[in-house]
């Protein structure tokens, strides 16, 4: 009896012990165990003093026992996207891309009589109505833009445009933003400077300046850079590190010269810069002198910031520094981004969350250093820790970052619009080595390939080289329709090179073709193509084209097989430039304050011509309208890529400007080549009697020799106004065989025809 008892006492125990530890918060709730002391422990840690300890957060929010009713700070910021710019928007889901099977090609609304416009966006509609993109038929869009001035939505601004939302959906064409790409500069104002624009933008594509990534929407928004309105339409000026040139070591290490905003948001970052200021190879310059209530709110430190504010001069310190400071101001991007680009001097961005212009195609980590506005001080450090050869390696590629898609609003714009094409054609789309590789993504078109040994830039990259044969391209214009004896000789010789692949005859005559066996017996394949009478179609990229390199040819040329061969032999190890005999040489008119060309005999070129043309020469030697008209036989090879980027990189007007004007195709094709490369010509040595052949006089009146002079050099200056610069490269370089002229035996000498007498 005692043994049972004692059982029931230990089981009665044990379960009460077990409730005890794993029944805690059922037993709570008996009397026994008093609320006021559950509730004492939970309210911990205790406010002794709420109004001396301000907090952020009530202390039930942080307290709380996890009540699901209140939203995430991440659902009240995607509630906030989804209510300003609508749903999360993604190609796939908010672009119609059916209207894009013809042909990636961008409307632009009419513009309204009357309708206030600023200089930029005025500049932003121009680059794209002289594109190859544009098209004044809607139907044909696959990409609609506003003529509505959207780049300032900062309500106190001059050039903010009211009543944007009621006017946009009264289009018939809106469709709720679908398949429309607003750009803007400026959003939000005092004092948060938030990203609204004022606006509902639906389903519309943003780009923006100074995006923070919260607000961006990865594959569909686009950053764009923060450029002022002095910005040039088309060109630019040249960044300030000479090509393929070691800068020297500079003076300075870091420097800053800016505003210290005293109140507001952006102020905590540029109060802080003086700290890392050392005064020898750091130099953090503020001053608080700007705006209208600066002295209500200046600190100590104003007086002296403004004083060593104007000892130093802001261009001689991007000048003669490695690296910039890149603060956030009010908003996130600022003007000296694309000022330290330009500067070859290494950007230090200090501006937390900014999404970085096109930062989906460019590769920044190349360019820039990030910096963290919490972590100022660690700046210094870092940097000084980074190799010489590094530096060198962000300078160049700042450089060609700045020329490749900053420096000017076309480029900025034609870079959004291919990173828009990019989206649409992902079986054709860039990849990040062609974006941030030179000639870079605009110049590197994907319709052409995407393949990297396809392109005459990146054979050393690659590990390839080009093939090693050459397709002949021969432009025939007889008046008479009839063959002539020096065509004739000129497709024998050509056939004979060991290195021609097939010869094309692009008949460019009204007259009908030639009977089959009036041409040459040839021991390569020899195909006509029935062509236009349009100069320009010299240019074409011809199916039939199978090789790399083109040789272009006009009936007027007359070369031997060594020529040909060493020409070709030439280029093979410069596949990325022309290669040819005959040169002019540009200079720049302070005069008449133009473009002009000589064709003087001189150790200075700077286009290789790839036609028969007339020049004219002054008695002092320049070419000009007086003296003896001159014809000169000529040839060119290049890479078949510029044939591609001759007919789709450059607008149908260009093409129609070169096909009416004489000898104009030549100096466009020149123009292009140096405007990818950044390199001028190669030209190689000639026969002897080809040189004197060229010193006969032509057939033609005075007139018609100072009408064809005239017209190019009008050409000359048109395209350079195009191109926004002068692209053109000059060069002493000729290149000629080994024991060329050399007192040895003719036997040893490989191209010894180049030498017959």
């Amino acid at each position: 009896m005692q043994t049972r008892k004692k059982y029931i006492f230990l089981t009665f125990l044990t379960s009460w012990l077990l409730l005890f530890f794993f029944g805690r918060e059922q037993l709570r709730r008996f009397a026994f165990f008093p609320i006021r002391n559950v509730a004492a422990r939970r309210t911990w840690p205790r406010w002794v003093d709420r109004t001396i300890l301000h907090s952020f957060a009530e202390p039930r929010e942080l307290q709380g026992s996890g009540d699901t009713t209140q939203p995430s700070p991440h659902a009240r910021r995607l509630a906030q996207l989804n209510a300003s710019q609508g749903s999360r928007c993604r190609m796939e889901s908010c672009f119609d891309a059916s209207r894009c099977q013809n042909g990636f090609k961008v409307f632009t609304y009419p513009r309204e009589h009357g309708e206030p416009m600023s200089e930029s966006y005025s500049k932003i509609l121009n680059s794209i109505e002289r594109s190859r993109y544009y098209t004044p038929h809607p139907e044909e869009a696959c990409l609609f833009v506003l003529s509505i001035d959207t780049l300032d939505r900062d309500p106190l601004s001059a050039h903010y445009v009211h009543s944007v939302e009621q006017r946009i959906r009264s289009f018939p064409l809106w469709n709720g933003g679908r398949n429309h790409l607003i750009f803007n500069l400026y959003a939000g104002t005092w004092p948060n400077y938030t990203e609204e624009l004022g606006f509902d933008i639906g389903h519309a594509m943003l780009a923006k300046a100074s995006f923070h990534s919260k607000n961006f929407r990865p594959g569909f928004d686009i950053s764009i850079p923060l450029f002022p309105k002095e910005h040039p339409q088309r060109g630019g000026q040249s960044g300030w590190l000479n090509h393929n040139s070691v800068p020297p070591k500079k003076k300075y290490l870091l420097v800053f010269k800016g505003k210290r905003y005293l109140t507001g948001i952006g102020s905590g970052t540029r109060n802080a810069l003086h700290h890392i200021h050392n005064g020898r190879d750091i130099v953090s310059l503020t001053t608080c002198r700007h705006g209208k209530d600066w002295e209500r709110h200046k600190d100590t430190r104003c007086d002296q910031d403004n004083v060593d504010y104007e000892k130093f001069d802001y261009q001689e310190l991007l000048h003669n520094s490695t690296f910039c400071i890149i603060p956030r101001g009010r908003r996130l991007g600022s003007f000296r981004f694309l000022e330290a680009l330009q500067a070859a001097c290494i950007p230090v961005l200090l501006s937390d969350g900014w999404e970085l212009p096109f930062s989906e195609a460019i590769d920044w980590g190349k360019a820039a250093v990030m910096g963290s506005e919490r972590l100022l001080l660690q700046i210094p450090s870092a940097i000084r820790c980074i190799s010489p050869e590094r530096v060198l390696a962000f300078q160049q590629q700042t450089q060609f970052l700045w020329d490749a898609y900053f420096s000017s609003v076309d480029k900025i714009v034609h870079t959004t619009l291919e990173v828009i094409r990019d989206r649409l054609l992902l079986h054709r789309s860039r990849s990040r080595f062609l974006w941030n590789t030179l000639p870079g993504g605009l110049l590197a078109l994907p319709d052409f390939s995407t393949h990297l040994g396809d392109f005459p830039f990146y054979y050393l990259q690659h590990g390839s080289s080009p093939s090693d044969k050459f397709t002949a391209l021969l432009r025939v214009a007889p008046p008479l329709g009839t063959l002539s004896q020096p065509t004739l000789k000129l497709i024998q010789a050509v056939s004979r090179s060991q290195y021609c692949a097939q010869i094309l005859v692009l008949w460019s005559c009204e007259k009908p073709l030639p009977p089959r066996q009036t041409w040459p017996q040839t021991a390569v394949p020899l195909t006509i193509i029935q062509g236009r009478t349009k100069l320009s179609d010299r240019f074409f990229p011809y199916s039939a084209i199978g090789t790399d390199a083109v040789l272009s040819l006009d009936e007027h040329t007359s070369l031997s097989t060594s020529e040909v061969d060493f020409a070709f032999v030439v280029w093979r190890s410069f596949p990325e430039r022309i290669v040819g005999f005959s040169a002019w040489s540009h200079f720049w008119d302070p005069e008449q304050k133009r473009w002009g060309y000589t064709s003087r005999w001189t150790n200075k070129l700077s286009i290789v011509l790839t036609t028969a043309a007339f020049y004219h020469r002054y008695q002092s030697g320049w070419g000009g309208p007086y003296g003896s008209a001159r014809l000169r036989p000529t040839l060119l090879i290049l890479h078949r890529y510029y044939h591609s980027l001759f007919t789709e990189y450059l607008p149908s007007g260009l093409r129609e400007l070169v096909d009416s004007l004489a000898a104009c195709e030549d100096i466009l094709m020149n123009l292009l080549v140096a405007a990818v490369t950044k390199l001028p010509p190669i030209k190689v040595t000639q026969w002897k009697q080809h040189k004197e052949a060229v010193s006969q006089p032509v057939k033609g009146t005075a007139a018609d020799s100072t009408r064809h002079f005239s017209q190019q050099q009008d050409c000359l200056n048109q395209l350079v106004d195009w191109f926004g610069s002068m692209p053109l490269v000059s060069s002493q370089l000729r290149l000629d065989p080994v024991l060329f002229k050399d007192q040895v035996s003719v036997l040893r000498k490989k191209y010894r025809y180049l030498e017959k007498p």
